[in-house]
């Protein structure tokens, strides 16, 4: 997963690897998808509409995974757990999260390498976003 450039040899970012934008663009629908008829999540979207979530949130990751930084342009500094304070996030959430994360993932069908780099962030991401005992 390397190409040539300007005569030096350089790592594609995980954003290139595993196809860009639109591959987190559908991750990110099909997440908000199941997150539309979750009883437990969806009053934790304010919004009518889920589109300006759903944007924010495929920003934010096509940033983390190395592409544009669009995000920290328009939003400035991530601050996930402060953004998350608002909202009650115990370990119910947590578990509904994570299952519609992973139906969205499998749905890509990465590779086993890709796909196992990318869920253990979003585990890792889902249990610091816990912020009530239950």
């Amino acid at each position: 997963m390397t190409e040539i450039r300007r005569g030096t040899l350089q790592e594609q970012t995980f954003y290139e690897q595993v196809g860009g934008e639109e591959t987190f663009r559908r991750l990110v629908h099909r997440f908000y998808e199941g997150v539309a008829e979750d009883p437990l999540l969806r009053p934790m979207y304010p919004e009518e509409d889920l589109g300006p979530a759903e944007e924010r949130f495929t920003l934010f990751l096509i940033q983390y995974w190395g592409g544009p930084t669009t995000y920290s342009q328009n939003r400035g500094h991530p601050r996930l757990r402060m953004r998350h304070v608002p909202f009650k996030v115990d370990r119910a959430a947590h578990d509904a999260w994570l299952k519609h994360m992973r139906v969205a993932l499998d749905e890509l069908g990465l590779s086993e390498e890709h796909d196992a780099t990318l869920w253990k962030y979003l585990t890792y991401a889902a249990a610091s976003m816990i912020n009530s005992p239950g």
